[in-house]
């Protein structure tokens, strides 16, 4: 099993237009010419650092983002996999740990550990690995055995950003939240030598604009860590959202106001409307209103399944407020899975009190935590993006914890926004099931389970 240290971020190429492409932007809006003559003139590599730089430094950021960035990260941590993830306008692919067995994938030593508690920390990491090992020989699906794996585990992945965004991500792994992670902020070096090299107009007086001081949050009297356990909750929603919706989509066809407001008032009429809108490839209208949902009790692996959804926000607590005797119990076929499994939990629990003898920082802590520990999220989307949330999670090859919360958060919004919600549902509902050979088969059961007269209508 691999124990290197050496987490590795790579630049593995950019946009081939480089820089020309940015510059040209900076100089369409001021110069005559059409598009093409002015990026034939922007081909001086020299002028185009300093133009960037002199239109980034006046706040026009956004002509960056014609220049593309593709990562590659290898052997860091999945807390590092999951920081990054969370930077929503970036693309990610991610080797699956629902399937893909990670018996052997190694683990992340924080350089921090020496001595004594660097080999009690690998003890134990090659000791979650082997009980990992012996449930998935035991029969326990890999999607619930990996609630056993440390949140150290070797991660490997690529991930495609925009300039703009990347320089978010380098500013705040180097000076933000995540600076106070040696991983995350030697992550965040080697991938700024490397741009730096590649774009230094975009890099052009990087740090001193990054470089500045982050306000703390307000110090309020902290309750002891909940418990596990709960059900999602709606915290807030847009008033009235149905007859918002149908407004915005007659209003987008042209409809005066005046008349749309008649539209509304027949109950037929908005069931057509929600019928187009549920079917059609672009349901702008629905972005009209938005839900507020407190997720409670997730395991940190189901929430890389919440961080995957782009249009959203996601509210996420920092790790060192986990609650360790907190934890996700899924089915067991035996009492020795049962009985593994939560003594990987106890264990995990008791390294970590000896971590801190040794005193070893609370950073470090997060590295400790088992896939299975659990948090609370909030997170907030509107309801187009409930439609695609609902189609994937509420399907039956979706994540078993995510499925559950998927299917109580429609419940929820039907009881709220009925007209809206009613036909929302897995995709082998609103249409075909997308799944082919991996189909569940149980598409009319599906139908009757969220569209007639099912638990869920």
């Amino acid at each position: 099993m691999t124990t290197d240290t050496s987490a590795r971020a790579v630049i593995l190429g950019m946009s081939s237009t480089g820089e020309i492409l940015p510059a040209a932007a900076g100089r369409i809006s001021t110069q005559p010419g059409t598009a093409t003559e002015i990026f034939e003139k922007s081909q001086d590599a020299e002028k185009n650092t300093k133009l960037i730089a002199k239109v980034t430094q006046s706040g026009h950021t956004s002509t960056i983002e014609h220049t593309v960035f593709h990562l590659a990260f290898e052997n860091i941590s999945v807390f590092a996999e999951q920081f990054l993830i969370e930077f929503r306008l970036a693309s990610f692919t991610v080797k699956s740990r629902r399937y893909v067995d990670f018996s052997d994938s190694g683990f992340y030593i924080p350089n921090e550990l020496t001595g004594a508690a660097r080999e009690r920390y690998i003890a134990a990491m090659q000791h979650f690995f082997a009980i990992y090992h012996q449930l998935t020989d035991d029969g326990m699906p890999k999607e619930d055995a990996r609630f056993v794996l440390p949140y150290c585990l070797n991660s490997n992945f690529f991930c495609t950003v925009n300039a703009r965004e990347f320089l978010h991500m380098l500013r705040t792994m180097l000076y933000g939240r995540g600076a106070p992670f040696p991983e995350l902020r030697e992550l965040g070096e080697q991938l700024f030598t490397q741009a730096r090299e590649k774009a230094p107009g975009i890099l052009t007086d990087f740090e001193a604009r990054s470089k500045k001081e982050l306000p703390a949050f307000p110090a309020f009297p902290r309750e002891a860590a909940p418990e596990a356990g709960g059900t999602v909750l709606l915290l807030n929603h847009t008033p009235d959202g149905a007859k918002t919706v149908c407004l915005t989509a007659l209003m987008e066809e042209g409809y005066s106001k005046a008349t749309a407001e008649a539209i509304v008032q027949t109950n037929e009429n908005r069931a057509q409307i929600f019928q187009y809108l549920r079917s059609c490839p672009r349901p702008r209208a629905l972005e009209a209103t938005s839900y507020t949902f407190l997720v409670p009790g997730l395991s940190l692996s189901c929430l890389t399944h919440y961080a995957r959804h782009r249009m959203q926000s996601i509210q996420i607590p920092s790790l060192m407020h986990t609650n360790r005797q907190n934890h996700v119990m899924p089915l067991f076929t035996s009492d020795k899975q049962k009985e593994l499994y939560q003594q990987a939990f106890r264990e995990a629990a008791a390294l970590w009190e000896d971590l801190q003898s040794m005193g070893v920082s609370k950073n470090t802590g997060v590295y400790t935590l088992l896939s299975g520990n659990t948090i609370d999220i909030v997170t907030t989307m509107n309801a187009r993006e409930l439609l695609l949330f609902f189609r994937l999670r509420c399907c039956n090859r979706a994540q078993w914890e995510i499925r559950r919360h998927a299917e109580e958060m429609l419940r929820l919004c039907r009881e709220t926004e009925p007209e809206i919600f009613r036909g929302y549902g897995p995709s082998c509902v609103l249409g075909a099931c997308p799944e082919g050979r991996m189909s569940c088969g149980k598409q009319e059961e599906m139908r009757q389970k969220y569209l007639n007269g099912g638990v869920l209508s």
